[in-house]
């Protein structure tokens, strides 16, 4: 072998161990590492008919403002004239204000008939809704009414009546539950299934015509 031989060998091994190292070196290059994972989270905006509240609020009833309402203890009751018509009689039930002070009434106050001995006779009188309710005012001294309806007892059969005589009215101002008793001569049906008294709500004044 000539000496161009041996070193054409040489040169020929030194270039295919280089390119082993440059194939070697590739196959081992670490690959990419993948980035972190981003979860991105996407929220439709509300519709409004979703965010309303669905409660309903109910309205009550007014409630009426003003002085306090009108104490047992501080009333004065008394009927005043009565008159009569188609076989009943009406009387105004006044109400004074006996106190220092405005206080007030609203509604209807509680009536019925009572024997002298105070047991009551028939049934309380029913309310008579021709006037609305409205809050009345008494300053001190001052007066208001309710009108009184009465029907003669003699317009029913005595076994369908059952008639009592009394003596006595027992009245409930409007709200309150202690009564004020004034003083009646009239006749009264025992039996409760017989109506003879209807009450209207407290307007201002005595009732004088």
């Amino acid at each position: 072998m000539t000496p161009t031989s041996v070193a054409a060998g040489a040169l020929g091994a030194a270039m295919c161990i280089a390119m082993a190292g440059l194939v070697a070196g590739c196959g081992s290059a670490p690959a990419p590492s993948a980035g972190p994972t981003v979860t991105v989270t996407v929220t439709a905006p509300a519709s409004p008919a979703a965010t309303a509240s669905q409660s309903t609020v109910p309205v009550g009833t007014p409630t009426p403002t003003g002085p306090p309402g009108c104490a047992t203890a501080t009333l004065k009751a008394a009927l005043g004239s009565g008159g009569g018509a188609a076989g009943s009689v009406y009387y105004p039930i006044i109400f004074t204000n006996t106190s220092a002070s405005a206080c007030t009434l609203y509604g209807y106050p509680g009536v019925s008939f009572v024997t002298a001995s105070g047991g009551q006779v028939g049934a309380a009188a029913k309310e008579d809704p021709v006037y609305p309710r409205q809050l009345v005012t008494l300053a001190a001294g001052g007066t208001a009414h309710a009108e009184l309806q009465i029907t003669d007892a003699q317009n029913y059969p005595s076994a369908t009546c059952s008639p009592v005589a009394v003596h006595r009215l027992k009245v409930y101002p409007p709200g309150q539950t202690s009564a004020i008793y004034v003083a009646i001569t009239s006749t009264g049906c025992a039996k409760t299934s017989v109506q003879i008294l209807e009450v209207q709500t407290v307007q201002p004044g005595n009732g004088s015509q």
